[in-house]
Formats: C-alpha cells, structure tokens, sequence
C-alpha cells in the first residue's frame, strides 16, 4: 500500500517535475518508509512507499525494467503475487525482487492491459511504456483503490488522493453542480467519474485507460459480474452456505500475504467477527484485534465492547481496547477531515482516523469487514426494495435511499447553486435500466456495489487508515466472492433480516449472542447529535467569512438548523446540518475558495 503521482504532457513539453515533487509529499501519511521521483521523456511519476511486501530496498519505486522499456509506480496489493510470479517464470520471465509491483511489470510485458484480469487484489497503477510513450492507468474491480484525476488539453495530472492533486497547482476548484446534488442526495456520495471539483475527476473502478501521446484515451471495463440466475439454478440453502463460508475463507487466507504483521479491526458485529473467526483459523494463536469506542450521549451508547470482548475471548486474540474521551473529538474531527479525499458525511469516519491512529503504532496491515451489507443485503431498507416490481425499482430505490427529493435539495441550496434536474434519480433509473440485474433487489445491489459502495465505505475506511499508514484490506470485497453473492437468491439474502446466509455461517462458528444482535454502527455520538464540542465548530465553519463569500447554502436554513439541530434530519435521519456542514469545512480545510 502507497501512495502515487505523475503527471504526462501532451503539448511537446517536459512534465513539470517540481509539481510532482509537492504530489508526492502531499500523499506522505500514506507511503512513509521510502520516496521516489522519476522522469524521462514526457512523463514523471511519484511515489511514496509502504512497506508490506519485499521489505528490501528491491521493492522501491517507480519501478523500472531497462530491458522491458516500462516503469510503473503501484499502490495496493496483488494478492496472487507468488502463484502470477511462478506462472510468469515459467513463461521466461525473470525477477530482481519478490515485490508485487514487479509482477505487475512482467504481467504487463506479457498480456498488455488485460494483466488486470490475472490479479486477484487492490491496486491502482501507471505504466509507462518508454518507447511509444503510452501511460496505462488502472484501478481494481471494486475500487479499493483512489485515482484521481486532472486533465486538461496540454496534460494529464493523477494521485492517490485529491488533495495531492491539488498541491500540484492549477486544479479548477470551482464545484460541480450535478455532484454537489448527487452528494445532497446520497449521504456525502459523489459517483465516479465525477467528484465535488469540477477540475478532478476518479477513474472507475474496474477501469483500464489507455492514454496515448497526443492525450487521446480509450477506457475498458474489465469485469461486471452478473447478477441474474438461469432457470436450473440451484437454490438449496446449505449449499449456498457452504459454498460461501468456503469463498469467504478464501478471501480471508488471501488478505494474509504481507512480510509484516495481520491484525483486525474487530466491532463486534457479525462481519468482523467472522473474518476474526477464519483468521484465526490461519494463525498460530497471535492474532491481533482492534475495538474502540467513545463516550456516550443523550443516551445512546459509544461503544460495543461487550460484543468485541465476547469474540476476542473465544478466539484468544490478543485483544487491544481503546476509550475517547468527548474533549478529544474536535482535534480528531478537523484531523478526520484534513484525511478525507472527499468530503464525507458518515460520523464513523473520525472514528476510523482516531482508530488507525492506535492500530498503526502495533501494526502496518489490518482486515475489517466493510461491504458485507452491500455485497450480501445487511441494510434494513432492502426489503422495501426487493418487494417493488422490477419496473419501479428507481422509484423504491430512491424512495428508500434517498436522503432527500430534488426538490428538498434545491431548498437547501443558494438559488445560483441550485441544479435545475434530478440528476441523481436520472443517473439510478439508468444504471437500474442496464441488463444484467433479474429483481429489484438484483438491480439495487449491483448499484450499491459497483458504483455507491466504492465512493462511501470502501473510500472512507482507506482515507482513514492510509493517514496513518495503515493498510486495510477486505475479504467481503473479494471479487470472487462478489460474484457469487451476485448470483445467490435474494431471499437467502433477505433472510433474517438480512445477510441470512453469513448468519448462517455465524451460528456455525461463532457466539449466538454476536450473530443475533441487533445491527450496530461504529457511533461516534458527539456527532450524531450535534453535541458541543461538536456544534460549535460546525457553526464557526457555516458562519465564517469563507463560507459567506461562497453563498453555497440557503442563509435562512442555515439559520434555522444552528438554532435547532436535532429538528433537521433526512429521511433516515442523518443530521442535515452535519452533511452542510461538513462539505464546508472540507472546503475550508483544504483552502478551495
């Protein structure tokens, strides 16, 4: 796991070094043990290292081959490195490290941009090909992986995160209508390409792009599994059982492969504690877990340690606990949001920061169960969903997911910033309407998966971690188990109120007490409720002179949500003042004016 930068030009011209140069120590947090700049031609490239695999000098990047004519600059892991390398040896192909970034250069030497569907990982990657100048951008299936992107007529900027982009220059900032609505209506949720930045794009996940000379490109998708079923389809739940337990130990043992220590971020839910279960299996009985919690307010509670404490006794791990006290909550909040490549409205972010902070001192490499209740139907509101007919699935999805109508977001908005269509509503009835989805359900999980998931969870829990230089790795996004959750019955999904087949497997492995709780959430109360030290940074940021010049939101509901927080929810009731909020502090956070 690193971070990565480059920049390539179109016009003649040398890439501007020094811009790299700033790229490149922007994404620090994210790569500490090693840097690295190269440059020929028409392209330069950055990278910051984080040490996980090959921990040798060997492993550096950007990468070079002289006798290839590539060099590459990679973030992630392939974690199919080893069986790829003895394939690629028996081909001819012979190695100088045992880094995976070395077998993605010989990968691509052999197969060209199709080396992606050889890789079983997270990965984004820029391979430079010296003698025809071509540079090939890649980004895994389910976009674990950030690259974002800047393109204008005479160049081409990428990064790992948007704020290194910006530390480059010359970035337009002005804000993107049609994602400023998305991120109104979707819980903070901006969908790739698009990102609040009218002058950064994200490349897809599942993407390849191919950029010649001239700055003409050509993308490829790579991989959409289908979510339909033929007629013959076996539907027996204790096959499914055993045939995702199975999947799910697979993608576990994968998320093994480091030259450093594996712990787990463990909630006490049923998804970490299953992965916690499996890796125990794979270990010699030093397994490191990972809890935090925080102080409670207006009676609801900061922590689930009685369920953490309950799995890390059963599998006798050595257990790690951590307790925030409220006062440490505005450093951790402006800390959260400098981390964030994106605005971001989900509290358990600053969670996450604070606990990436602790397990990053013990450990480089963590497993967390993020995506098991888009991937398997864990959300309560699917139900609603998979019972709507397939025509009006757009309508159920909205209705259920929505935070709010379009007419309810150009309420909220400036009358100059409000958006004239539902462009969000628009963008979901045409990836409903695509083939491959058979119900409703079908249609509102490929969505989740393969497009909202990667821009919510999956992005949140890498900004956090890589600030601190921690890798997080997760077994729910296996892409081989994606696909066979895309093709298992809905209603072994539905079933028990949801994720029933993981609960299935849970009841077989672990506590009853941990399978039939009720769904929790990583809370961070303080900011659920608005609760002071909270509220007053929230009211210095809307107040203050950046965000009057912007005139972005409604002054009179502002006004009205400062006077009455609690009173202003979306539908499923998120704080509104907190997702205004929250984008403007973002924008202040990283000086876009």
């Amino acid at each position: 796991m690193c971070g990565l930068s480059g920049e390539v030009r179109f016009d003649g011209g040398r890439p501007d070094v020094a811009a790299v140069e700033r790229m490149t120590d922007e994404l620090e947090p994210r790569g500490p043990d090693g840097r690295g700049v190269w440059s020929q031609g028409a392209v330069a490239l950055g990278h910051r290292r984080l040490k996980i695999i090959d921990l040798s000098e060997n492993g550096a990047q950007p990468m070079t081959d002289a006798q290839l004519g590539i060099t590459a600059v990679f973030n992630g892991c392939i974690y199919n490195h080893r069986e790829l390398r003895r394939r690629l040896e028996g081909l001819g192909h012979r190695f100088f490290s045992d880094s995976d970034t070395e077998v993605l250069l010989k990968a691509y030497r052999q197969w060209g941009h199709a080396c992606v569907e050889f890789c079983a990982g997270m990965f984004a990657f820029a391979v430079v090909e010296h003698h025809t100048g071509r540079v090939v951008l890649g980004r895994d299936r389910l976009g674990v992986k950030p690259l974002y992107l800047a393109q204008d007529g005479d160049r081409l900027r990428f990064a790992s995160s948007l704020p290194a982009l910006l530390a480059g220059g010359g970035v337009d900032t002005s804000l993107d209508p049609v994602a400023l609505h998305q991120y109104l209506s979707w819980h903070g949720t901006v969908a790739a390409p698009r990102t609040v930045l009218s002058g950064v794009r994200k490349l897809p996940q599942a993407t390849v792009r191919v950029v010649e000379r001239d700055g003409t490109y050509r993308d490829h998708c790579y991989w959409q599994p289908s979510y339909t079923r033929p007629a013959e389809f076996r539907r027996d739940p204790a096959q499914w059982r055993e045939a995702v337990h199975a999947a799910l130990r697979t993608a576990v043992r994968r998320r093994t492969v480091a030259d450093v220590p594996v712990g787990v971020l463990l909630s006490g839910g049923l998804d970490s504690s299953l992965i916690v279960a499996l890796l125990a299996e794979e270990c010699d009985g030093d397994l490191a877990t990972f809890a935090m919690g925080f102080e409670s307010e207006h009676g609801e509670e900061g922590d689930e340690f009685r369920y953490s404490d309950l799995v890390a006794r059963q599998f006798s791990t050595d257990h790690h606990q951590f307790m925030i006290p409220s006062d440490r909550l505005p450093a951790a909040l402006e800390e959260a949001i400098g981390a964030m490549s994106e605005p971001m409205v989900s509290h358990d972010a600053v969670a996450f920061h604070l606990l990436s902070e602790q397990v990053a001192k013990d450990v480089k490499v963590v497993l967390c169960g993020q995506g098991a209740d888009e991937v398997f139907a864990g959300y309560h509101w699917y139900p609603k969903i998979a019972a709507a007919p397939r025509a009006e699935a757009p309508d159920a999805y909205a209705e259920a997911y929505f935070d709010r109508t379009h007419e309810d977001v150009a309420a909220l908005l400036h009358p100059d910033a409000a958006p004239r269509r539902d462009t969000s509503r628009e963008l979901v009835r045409d990836h409903m309407a695509v083939p491959g989805a058979h119900t409703s359900l079908d249609a509102a999980l490929r969505l989740d998966v393969h497009m909202f998931m990667t821009d919510d969870p999956v992005k949140r829990v890498d900004n956090m971690t890589m600030a601190w230089g921690l890798e997080a790795r997760v077994p729910f996004l296996d892409h081989e188990l994606v696909e066979l959750a895309a093709a298992c019955p809905p209603e072994l999904k539905l079933a028990q109120g949801g994720k029933g087949v993981l609960k299935d497997i849970g009841r077989q492995i672990l506590p009853r007490t941990v399978v039939d709780r009720p769904k929790g959430y990583f809370p961070v109360p303080a900011v659920r409720h608005m609760a002071e030290p909270v509220l007053t940074r929230v009211r210095e940021a809307l107040t203050a002179p950046e965000a009057r010049r912007r005139d972005l939101f409604d002054q009179r509901r502002v006004a009205e949500m400062l006077a009455d927080p609690a009173r202003h929810r979306t539908k499923r009731g998120a704080s509104t003042l907190w997702q205004v909020a929250s984008l403007e502090i973002w924008l202040q956070t990283h000086g876009i004016t």
